[in-house]
Order: C-alpha cells, then sequence, then structure tokens
C-alpha cells in the first residue's frame, strides 16, 4: 500500500527502522507509533519506499476544500 502523502511516507520509514532496530521505540511519536505497532515489516516498507515526488505535504481531509 504505498503513501498517499510526504508526511505518511516519512512516518512510516521511522516505524520501519525502529521495527528493524535501527531506532528506539520509545523515540517514536504519533503515526509512527501507530503504525510500528499495527503494521508488519513488509507494509512498513511498501508505504516507505513511496515516492515522494509529486505527493501532498498532507493529505487532505474528506469534505474540506
Amino acid at each position: 500500500m504505498p503513501a498517499k502523502s510526504k508526511k505518511q511516507q516519512k512516518a512510516a520509514g521511522a516505524a520501519l527502522s525502529a521495527k528493524r532496530g535501527k531506532r528506539k521505540k520509545s523515540s517514536l511519536k504519533g503515526a509512527s507509533r501507530g503504525m510500528y505497532e499495527s503494521m508488519s515489516k513488509t507494509e512498513l516498507r511498501k508505504m516507505a519506499k513511496t515516492r515522494r515526488k509529486g505527493k501532498p505535504t498532507r493529505k487532505r481531509k474528506k469534505g474540506k476544500k
């Protein structure tokens, strides 16, 4: 599942590095902590490797313009 925004891609990368043991779990905050606990390494890798070019910084909320 590819990331929908730059922030989501970065959060997935942080969570993946914690899963691999290159970063402490306690250093994760917000979305990256949730991703760490709920997603597998494979899912995180797919989301983290998404290209950032052309992605919005943040995903827009539904119903707002």
